[in-house]
């Protein structure tokens, strides 16, 4: 289960690190930034966030996080109780076959016509076989496909949910630049707007 999630935290984490990582030019755009900043102490127009926390306390990322898992795990579980349905038959008819070679070759059937008749039944079954195989395999593609679709549809909401928001968060061009701290080396206090940022986007997700 926690390898599942991580395996979908990471997908929805770079999806949304590429939002971070957009430019605002606003109001303030005009003027150059080496103008805004040339008093010391002052900040950049600059804002930080933090992808994981995002992804750990965002409502919308959470739960589509279990969402996804769920869907998975549901998915394993049909595959395999089919998988294994078609592996005691594989087994019941390698047994059958084995015991059909046996009476061949102790001369055993009543009459040929009966050894022909079994030899048919047994063509047939391990046909069935092979084409149980190939929907078990066509299964295991559609299943994989669903889910991939879902991930990407679940990926693209919280993208355009987290989008809108700081499209409305810096409707006046305060901030140039909104960043992932994943990708700074070093933190620098007043920048970080993660808790602001969650805070917003779970009320607007609760209305």
């Amino acid at each position: 289960m926690n390898k599942i999630q991580t395996l979908i935290n990471v997908v929805l984490a770079v999806a949304v690190v590429t939002l971070f990582c957009l430019h605002f030019i606003g109001k303030s755009g005009k003027k150059a930034a080496s103008q805004e900043v040339e008093a010391s102490g002052e900040l950049l127009p600059i804002a930080v966030i933090n992808t994981d926390s995002i992804l750990k306390n965002y409502t919308l990322a959470v739960e589509s996080s279990d969402k996804l898992a769920s869907r998975y795990e549901e998915s394993m579980l049909k595959l395999d109780t089919k998988a294994k349905s078609l592996q005691k038959e594989a087994e019941t008819f390698q047994q059958d076959y084995v015991n059909f070679q046996k009476k061949v070759e102790a001369n055993a059937f009543l009459s040929r016509e009966r050894a022909e008749s079994e030899a048919a039944r047994l063509e047939k079954q391990q046909r069935q076989l092979v084409a149980k195989q190939q929907d078990l395999e066509n299964l295991r593609q559609k299943l994989s496909n669903d889910f991939m679709n879902e991930q990407a549809a679940l990926t693209q909401q919280l993208q355009d949910s987290v989008q809108q928001y700081l499209r409305e968060y810096n409707a006046d061009g305060h901030y140039h630049l909104v960043l992932n701290d994943a990708v700074l080396m070093n933190k620098v206090a007043g920048y970080d707007i993660t808790n602001e940022v969650i805070e917003a986007l779970n009320a607007r997700y609760g209305k």
